[in-house]
């Protein structure tokens, strides 16, 4: 496939993925996220992951989440139903993931691009009109090399060469989109196209990064997803740091709460969490099994333990029922107990809070798609009777009701986590 991002693209991009530019702008105070997309934002997986690191990797408390995902939806679809549903939650900050099927399953032809642009324009101008005002672009995502199979559409071509193309022009446009309206954008065709070829070099063809179908991920290839969206949103990526002083004292940062240290061995409470992982390194329904070929624990999760005067050439680290072994540099400058630790003492609270969160986007979806989106076909009854107009605001009211009682309880589960940590010399 071509790379056909053009200079001036490339130098919006540049701008638009600094952290220190969008962290203010994109999560602002009160922040009410709308995760909006086709059916891939519909398997509630890469929404479940944005929502369980906004909730418990941030520091903050005052962001709210809820997805909007439709299966075999369009640009143009959403477009028609967008002041309509997001009413529902009244979001304030939104992250589109369309294209994919916008592209027609089919080679790339300028028609294709000119009706994506001008739904996606549309779309945009809906969620103006709905009172969003830090709008997250999403690109579409990547088709499978090997899943996605042959297609007569691409009669003797490689038919997933052909349609990532179709979806890389897609990718330019939202791109494109996004710096006309001074909106960031989420590369999330880069972020899948890029980690697929390094994922099955390593383990192997049958590996899908995009899905056993070819454009439906699963949880390796929507974690990729979620980084996109997470990295557009400004999120900073510290989760914090631990400086155990193997000679004294032990402190940290804001979010980590030193109970008790001395001699190289600290309990720690934390109330802002690592990102937590699945424990199988090879599965595509892991989610562990794409982090070597993707910077997620890099950019995104970073829980960094240094140690000072430690007196020795190297050192076991215990943290919880794990241990590693680590050099007297690594130390001193630092390693990150996320990425370096497969079981952690956060594994089991993590996991509750992503059961609850997927029992909350899973009434989200019934909430929407059952009941809310069909108010808009009796708009011109409502307005001449008040009666009907009534009622429709009492069940958006009793819906709205039910869906911040689920909120409610996922936030239950953020409780502080004691955790130890023991550096013993060697």
């Amino acid at each position: 496939m071509k790379n056909r991002l053009l200079p001036a693209l490339l130098a919006a991009a540049a701008l638009l993925a600094s952290p220190a530019l969008f962290a203010a702008s994109q999560l602002p105070p009160n922040a009410r996220v709308a995760i909006i997309g086709d059916s891939i934002t519909e398997q509630k997986l890469y929404s479940k992951y944005m929502e369980a690191y906004l909730l418990a990797c941030t520091g903050r408390k005052d962001i709210h989440v809820m997805q909007f995902g439709w299966s075999g939806e369009t640009a143009s679809g959403f477009a028609a139903r967008c002041v309509n549903d997001l009413a529902a939650f009244a979001p304030n900050v939104a992250t589109t993931c369309y294209g994919m099927n916008d592209g027609g399953y089919q080679p790339w032809k300028d028609s294709i691009g000119q009706g994506y642009e001008a739904n996606m324009r549309n779309v945009l101008k809906q969620l103006s009109a709905a009172g969003v005002k830090h709008i997250v672009v999403g690109s579409p995502g990547a088709v499978d090399s090997k899943f996605f199979g042959k297609r007569a559409s691409f009669g003797e071509k490689d038919s997933a060469a052909g349609y990532n193309d179709t979806l890389a022009h897609l990718r330019d446009i939202a791109m494109k989109l996004a710096a006309e309206s001074k909106q960031t954008f989420a590369n999330v065709h880069s972020a899948m196209f890029d980690a697929m070829p390094k994922a099955k070099a390593a383990l192997g063809d049958d590996y899908p990064v995009c899905g056993g179908d070819g454009f439906h991920p699963g949880p390796n290839g929507q974690l990729l997803m979620a980084y996109a969206f997470l990295k557009a949103l400004g999120v900073d990526g510290d989760i914090g740091t631990i400086t155990v002083d193997a000679k004294g004292m032990t402190t940290a940062t804001d979010g980590h709460k030193v109970l008790s240290s001395g001699a190289g061995k600290a309990e720690i409470e934390s109330t802002r969490w690592p990102f937590c992982f699945d424990t199988d390194p090879k599965n595509a329904n892991s989610t562990r099994s794409i982090l070597p070929f993707a910077p997620f624990n890099q950019d995104l999760n970073r829980f960094t333990l240094k140690v000072k005067n430690l007196g020795a050439a190297k050192a076991k680290v215990t943290w919880g029922n794990a241990t590693q072994e680590f050099s007297k540099e690594q130390l001193e400058a630092g390693v990150n107990l996320a990425a370096e630790f497969s079981a952690t003492p956060f594994d089991a609270q993590f996991g509750q809070l992503v059961g609850v969160l997927g029992q909350k986007q899973n009434f989200e979806t019934m909430m929407i798609k059952n009941l809310v989106t069909n108010f808009r076909q009796f708009a011109n009854d409502a307005k001449v009777d008040p009666e009907l107009a009534k009622a429709f605001d009492t069940v958006r009211t009793k819906l709205q009701a039910r869906q911040q009682a689920l909120d409610a309880e996922a936030r239950q589960q953020l409780i502080p986590v004691k955790h130890t940590l023991t550096v013993t010399p060697l």
